[in-house]
Order: structure tokens, then C-alpha cells, then sequence
């Protein structure tokens, strides 16, 4: 072999078995999947996936979506999980570098191979890397990943300054999901065999210059080599060779590449125009012209400028985005993982739900910041349908406290996180704008969102502007001077990107004649409740009755009652509801006309309001009632359909 090959090892055959805490060390065989002192004895477990998928399909904890099924599923977090696999033979190369590459293990925990502990890992945002030469047999070697107790308390509620785990926060509890603290697996694992020959790092930003006369890629990296390695360089569509260039592994190392005025057709947002794509080979020769390896990216060229509303105060943010030179109307809804534990989450999973918003006539997606850097097909997709990601890095709100993290060594681990997240997705066209994180608040007590002078959001500014400048920075969502658009405040010119309102204030003419005297720049998270369909409710209610749907049901209570508009219901139509379906049919009703009016308001207002992304776009959790479009299966909610009206509507 010369070069680098990599083996996936999902391939594998691999155990889970869960101990008392540290048990496991003491005195256990290298194979501690035969071992009788594990709590729970070997179950076949995929790879990337869950602890928690792999005990409901052996039906040692309830399906957790059903009633309050997920109460009896906390005693996992107590536990040390152990994923184990046997190495095949033949893919040991005497001789070479064989490293392990983890690309996503959500949780803290070790690394042991034959017994010997190979590493650690503490941060569930980035992939981690391990040397196994060293401890590698001929044959026979037995690998594992052992996963610790995860911390107590990370979810919605705290102080964001004390939230420094690098733990996934929402799956802890948020106001629409339950408690379901993943433990595992939650992206691909690769074993990487090298003689020292290979590309290290490939990078690349696609981009197009202003005036739209010259489309350009910029590329750089890193390659280990021996001897006269070469470098080809190759940017295709349909096999049609666009540019190639061959230069020295040396030459690649010591510059940044571009490639200007290529001739190709510009990636448009969805209903804008097509979303062609290109691909961006780079492949490692030697001498004699062998490859070695290869790696690949898959570009799209568009410009993205953004300019201030029509009559914005004069220093306000500018929130008109403006691709390929024409202002678009950024109308989408605000993303979070499909479901709780999202390592079981399928690729059909993503095009169910991304091919729906695209039909909706979405153009973004706020990949909010208290979940995860999405997986790859994500991005993918999101390229291929048109539809522009605003991403966040991992920080979130805390209602009791909601000021970032201000200690040096939080910092230096944020600024590895947010390097990771950039290198490996700066490639995709989709991706418009980076940001700090959700509802990043200020502690003196006057309420506004933290900005750039915060030590943590200075750093991550820098590093967007170092290693990927052709896109925004924000530092929070929301942002500018106030973090909600309160009545009061209409017509002082403080809300630019602001979040709000979640719930009618009172009556439909109430919300109406709030949203016809508004004036922000920009809506980042806008919601009402509505209810989950009849069929959907009874379906996950488990043993209990799903009426009456009021707080004081068990089964309406399971996240938070926020989102019970029950009362309100009641009051408006002046009698209970006769049956589930009734209530359902009410509250459907209702969110589907507040969204409507207030998507319509919003486009109307153009260039004046730049966008409205809603809270939130679908469920991971079955809600009975919640501010989500699109239900938990994935289905739309008569809102989603209603505002798709004004969403597929041309200005």
C-alpha cells in the first residue's frame, strides 16, 4: 500500500454493555463483552448510534416518546457504557501509521485498545483523533469506547455562564423535548492506515466577486509527503473539466491557491433560481503519477453581501441579505435536531424534512445553538435544494442567567470547537452566516444582547475572520439593543434582529394591530402554539387520556405547559371542546391564522424587515401542543401550509 486507505467502521460488529462506574477496570479480560460482571450483559449496538436506541430495541427501556415513558429511561445516564468491536485481521499493515478517527462521540469518556487506555474525550462538538500504532497486535485486537456518566444538569434552565461542559444542552430538557441525555456514537468512526504519504487537510471557499465577473475558488491545506509527491487539482461538473492544475506537494503547502474567472453558473437560494454544484478533487501523486489519496469537496459559486433596510436607524446592523446581487427576502424557520438522540437520526430522516421546507418555499434554516454542528448530509442537502444556513456555535440561553462563559480555559476550548466546525464546513454554499450563539444576554441588568466586547465573542469574530472571511459574523441572535420587540419600544428605532413574541399577546385584532406598527429589521425567532394532529396525540399519550388537554393533565405537562393554550381556547369560543379532535381543530386554527398574517406583514414590509425565521420549524419530540409547523412524523401543520402561501409568493 502506498498513500492512505480508510475503513469505515460501521462496517462492524459491535456490543454495548453497561457497568457501575469504573467497575470495568478492575481486573475485567481485554473482551469485556463476555465479561459477567457488566450490569447489562451484550446487546448488539450500531455504529453511529445511540445507547439509548440500542436498550429500546432490546426492550430494556420504554420507548420514551410514549406518555412519560421517558422518566424511566434517566437510570442510563448512571451508568459507564462500553461500545466494543474486534479489529479484522487484514486491516492491520505492518509497518504503517494507523490512527483512529472519531468524527462525532457524544459525551466524555476513554479509549482503549487491548486493554490500554489510547486516549480520552471531553467535547462532544468535535472530532477526536488517536494514535493506535503502537498498541496494535498482529491479530486479535479488541477496540473500545467507553463512555462516562454525562454531567447532572445541562438544559434549558441555569446560568449560562456556569454552562461549561461540552455537553449536548437540549437533550437535557427544553420546552419541547423531554429528558433524554444521548449517550453514544453520534458519527461515523474511521480507522485512517498511512506510510506517511497523505493529504493532512484539504480546504476550500467558493466564492464570486461583487460585480459578478468573476467567479473564484480559493484553496489551501496541508500534505504529508515523501520524496517528488504531486498535487492535482481539479474543479468539475458532469465530468466536464472546468480547471485542473498539477503543482508540487511542496508548492500546495507553502501557498493558498485561486483559481479566478472560472465560467460557471451561479447558486441560487430556493425559488431564485438553480443550485448547480461542482466538484473540487484534490488527489495526492507520486513520482511516477500513482495516486495516493484523494479528497473532495462539493462547491457552489454565489455572492452574499448584506445592506441595510430602508429606513433603519443610521448605525443599525444591515439585515437586507443580498445574493448575486439581489436583495432576497430571507423567510425560514429555525432548526434543531430531528430527535433527541440524533446519532440514530437517518439520511431519509434529513430529505423527509429538508425537501418539505424547500417545497414550503423556505430559503433558511437557523441551526440554533444549543444543539450540534448538524452531520454532513445536512449541509449537503440544504446545497442541493437551495436552502441558505445561518449556523451557531454551541451556546444557549439559561433563563435564570443567559451571559456567555467569560474563564480563559472555556474560551480556549470554544475557540477548538469553533476552529473544527469552520474547517469542515466552509466549503458548502449553503452556509451564509456564522454566529455566537442563542439569546446571549448581558448581566448588568439591562437586558440587551451581549456584543463583541465580550472576551468569548471577540475571540470567535477573529477566527471568522481569519479562516473563513467571506461570511458574516454575528455576535448573538438576537441583536442591537433589544432582545425582544416589545409594544412599547415601537418606533425608538432599538429593534434590529430581535426575538418574539412566542404566544398571541390576547386576541387575533390584538396581534394584528401589533404586528401592523412593527418595525424591526429583522426576525429571528417569531412563534405561536399549535396543537399536534388528533391522531398523533393519541398515538404517544401511552396509558393516559389525552383530555381534557388543560395543565393539570400529566400528559400535557411533560415538557412545560407554555405551550397549553387550553384557556385561551375555551374563552374564545365560549364553551369546553366536546372531544380531542374539537381542540385540536381550534388551536390549529389559530396558529395557522397568527402566522399567516404575520409572515404576510413581515414580506410586506420588505426592504424594511429584512426576514422572519420562525419558532420553530418541526418537532423532535411528539408535543401535543407547541410552536412548531411541522409535527413530530414530520408532517405539516395547516400553519405551515398557510404561511408556504405567502412564503411561495414572489415580491
Amino acid at each position: 500500500m502506498s498513500g492512505k486507505i480508510g475503513h469505515n467502521l460501521s462496517e462492524l460488529k459491535w456490543t454495548l454493555t453497561g457497568w457501575q462506574p469504573f467497575l470495568w477496570r478492575l481486573g475485567q479480560p481485554v473482551e469485556l463483552g463476555t465479561s459477567p460482571a457488566a450490569e447489562v450483559y451484550p446487546i448488539t449496538i450500531s455504529v453511529p448510534g445511540s445507547v439509548q436506541e440500542s436498550l429500546r430495541d432490546a426492550k430494556l427501556i420504554p420507548d420514551w416518546n410514549l406518555g412519560l415513558g421517558h422518566r424511566q429511561c434517566e437510570w442510563v445516564e448512571n451508568l459507564h457504557w462500553v461500545y466494543e468491536t474486534r479489529l479484522p485481521d487484514d486491516w492491520i499493515a505492518p509497518g504503517k501509521t494507523i490512527r483512529l478517527k472519531c468524527l462525532g462521540l457524544d459525551g466524555s469518556g476513554w479509549i482503549r485498545l487491548n486493554g490500554v487506555d489510547v486516549g480520552e474525550f471531553n467535547v462532544s462538538h468535535r472530532p477526536w483523533n488517536y494514535e493506535l500504532t503502537s498498541h496494535l497486535k498482529d491479530k486479535g485486537n479488541i477496540l473500545q469506547i467507553i463512555f462516562d456518566c454525562p454531567p447532572r444538569w445541562l438544559g434549558q434552565f441555569g446560568y449560562t455562564s456556569k454552562m461549561t461542559q461540552w455537553k449536548v444542552r437540549f437533550n437535557y430538557f427544553w420546552d419541547w423535548t423531554c429528558r433524554l441525555v444521548q449517550i453514544g456514537v453520534w458519527d461515523d468512526i474511521l480507522l485512517e492506515i498511512t506510510d506517511g504519504q497523505e493529504i493532512r487537510e484539504f480546504r476550500a471557499i467558493a466564492d464570486v466577486r461583487n460585480d459578478l465577473n468573476d467567479c473564484f475558488v480559493q484553496i489551501w491545506g496541508q500534505i504529508d509527503y515523501v520524496n517528488d509527491c504531486r498535487v492535482q487539482l481539479i474543479l468539475e461538473n458532469d465530468n466536464r473539466i472546468i480547471r485542473e492544475q498539477i503543482i508540487s506537494a511542496e508548492e500546495f503547502n507553502a501557498q493558498n491557491i485561486i483559481w479566478s474567472g472560472l465560467q460557471v453558473e451561479l447558486w441560487w437560494p430556493n425559488l431564485q433560481g438553480p443550485q448547480p454544484l461542482y466538484t473540487l478533487r484534490c488527489v495526492l501523486l507520486d513520482a511516477q503519477g500513482m495516486r495516493l489519496g484523494e479528497k473532495i469537496h462539493r462547491v457552489g459559486f454565489r455572492n452574499v453581501s448584506w445592506k441595510p433596510c430602508k429606513d433603519a436607524p443610521e448605525n443599525a446592523d444591515p439585515w437586507v441579505c443580498v445574493v448575486n446581487n439581489k436583495p432576497i427576502f430571507l423567510q425560514g424557520a429555525n432548526w434543531v435536531p430531528i430527535r433527541p438522540n440524533f446519532a440514530d437520526v437517518t439520511e431519509d430522516d434529513y430529505q423527509k424534512r429538508l425537501m418539505l421546507y424547500r417545497d414550503l418555499g423556505f430559503n433558511i434554516l437557523r441551526v440554533w445553538g444549543g444543539a450540534i454542528l448538524e452531520k454532513e448530509i445536512f449541509y449537503n442537502l440544504c446545497d442541493e435544494l437551495g436552502i441558505m444556513v445561518w449556523q451557531e456555535f454551541p451556546l444557549s440561553s439559561s433563563g435564570c442567567e443567559d451571559y456567555p462563559p467569560d474563564d480563559e480555559p472555556f474560551i480556549r476550548e470554544m475557540k477548538l470547537v469553533a476552529e473544527s466546525y469552520i474547517q469542515r464546513r466552509q466549503h458548502h454554499p449553503s452556509l451564509i452566516l456564522w454566529c455566537g450563539g442563542n439569546e446571549l444576554i448581558t448581566r448588568d441588568g439591562s437586558y440587551v444582547p451581549v456584543g463583541i466586547e465580550h472576551p468569548l465573542l471577540t475571540m470567535l469574530e477573529d477566527i471568522v475572520k481569519r479562516e473563513d472571511s467571506t461570511r458574516r459574523f454575528l455576535p448573538a441572535s438576537p441583536s442591537g439593543p433589544r432582545v425582544h420587540g416589545r409594544k412599547e419600544n415601537l418606533g425608538k428605532g432599538v429593534h434590529w434582529d430581535v426575538h418574539g413574541p412566542w404566544n398571541l399577546p390576547g386576541s387575533m385584532s390584538e396581534w394584528e394591530d401589533y404586528w401592523r406598527n412593527d418595525d424591526a429589521l429583522f426576525r429571528s425567532e417569531v412563534g405561536t402554539p399549535g396543537s399536534s394532529s388528533a391522531d398523533l396525540i393519541r398515538r404517544y399519550s401511552g396509558e393516559y387520556d389525552p383530555m381534557p388537554p388543560t395543565s393539570e393533565n400529566p400528559l400535557w405537562r411533560r415538557h412545560t405547559n407554555w405551550w397549553v393554550d387550553y384557556p385561551t381556547l375555551v374563552k374564545e369560543h365560549g364553551r369546553t371542546p366536546k372531544d380531542i379532535e374539537e381542540y385540536v381543530a381550534w388551536s390549529q386554527d389559530r396558529q395557522k391564522q397568527a402566522l399567516a398574517f404575520v409572515v404576510k406583514i413581515c414580506k410586506e414590509r420588505f426592504p424594511g424587515c429584512g426576514g422572519i425565521i420562525l419558532w420553530m420549524g418541526h418537532d423532535c419530540f411528539p408535543c401535543n401542543s407547541n410552536t412548531s409547523i411541522i409535527d413530530f412524523e414530520g408532517k405539516p401543520k395547516p400553519a405551515a401550509l398557510a404561511v408556504a402561501e405567502t412564503f411561495r409568493t414572489p415580491l
